[in-house]
């Protein structure tokens, strides 16, 4: 089984010895759909990688948007790293509960506030569990604050003015992480009120296609091949979206493992463009995706 070779991802082996490192940050940034009913903070406190700190996506966001999680305004976002001990100095490491699912939003977030010093652990909690390696129940050592500067990075995030734009003047590639039969339009939306279907002109990479069996990332000429079989030219723009922006970072982190740097996600993503108000719905396969 090849391993990937994605810079933005980290072993447990390599976490496990880093883990006492000072400046070194772990995350906790676990989340789930709506039909899961699992309370992401309460497994936290249950279990998780020692000294890690819960990343609430849902509440370090714009709570008042009307949309999930959207991207919080950078004096949120700064305000709640500091609070956590997050500074300018500080490595990053994001994991999640399923192994790569929710831990690349916050990667992306913490990249789109202009911090690269941000990695997500491959294979994640099942990984580092499975490995037997040491996990803790407890609350961590509260971390003094510090200074956490935005450099905003207006490049990696779109909203659906961009993307209405991007119909009529094709700009970009949309690429879309649900899985099929979500973008197709034959299976329901987790969230109630939204239309089936996809962006017009989308294509369709269920963000499972990047992930091995074992929850690691796919090598990057595998990733390569998943992306230019679903009809992608990766010398051009893309911008990848789902259905809340969760794993639409997934994909965004595994073409960053290709060091190609054009990605952007659209934030509001199916929860807003599905909406009865929202942009124009194809359903369907996509041709050449049959």
């Amino acid at each position: 089984m090849a391993k990937s070779t994605n810079k933005w991802l980290v072993s447990t082996e390599w976490l496990a010895a880093h883990l006492e490192a000072p400046d070194l940050v772990v995350l906790d940034a676990s989340w789930h759909l709506p039909p899961e009913k699992r309370n992401a903070k309460d497994e936290y406190a249950k279990e998780h990688v020692p000294g890690a700190l819960f990343f609430d996506i849902d509440e370090i966001a714009d709570t008042d948007s009307g949309l999930p999680h959207m991207l919080p305004t950078a004096a949120k976002f700064s305000s709640r790293m500091r609070k956590m001990g997050i500074g300018d100095g500080s490595r990053i490491v994001v994991y999640d509960t399923k192994g790569l699912f929710s831990a690349a939003r916050v990667w992306w977030m913490f990249r789109v506030m202009g911090k690269d010093d941000v990695a997500v652990l491959d294979g994640g909690f099942p990984k580092w569990k499975a490995e037997g390696r040491p996990i803790e129940d407890v609350p961590p050592m509260p971390r003094s604050e510090k200074h956490f500067t935005v450099r905003a990075n207006a490049g990696l995030i779109r909203d659906m003015d961009d993307v209405k734009a991007i119909l009529k003047s094709g700009s970009a590639q949309l690429v879309d992480a649900r899985p099929a039969g979500r973008f197709e339009g034959r299976d329901a939306e987790p969230r109630p009120g939204l239309r089936l279907g996809h962006i017009p002109g989308a294509r369709n990479v269920p963000f499972s296609e990047l992930v091995q069996p074992d929850g690691t990332m796919k090598s990057s000429e595998d990733i390569a091949r998943v992306f230019t079989a679903a009809g992608l030219d990766l010398s051009k723009p893309v911008v990848a979206s789902c259905g809340s922006g969760v794993t639409a970072a997934l994909l965004a982190l595994g073409l960053a493992g290709l060091d190609y740097q054009d990605t952007a996600v659209y934030d509001g993503s199916w929860a807003e463009w599905g909406r009865e108000d929202g942009g124009p719905v194809e359903t369907g396969k996509v041709r050449g995706q049959e």
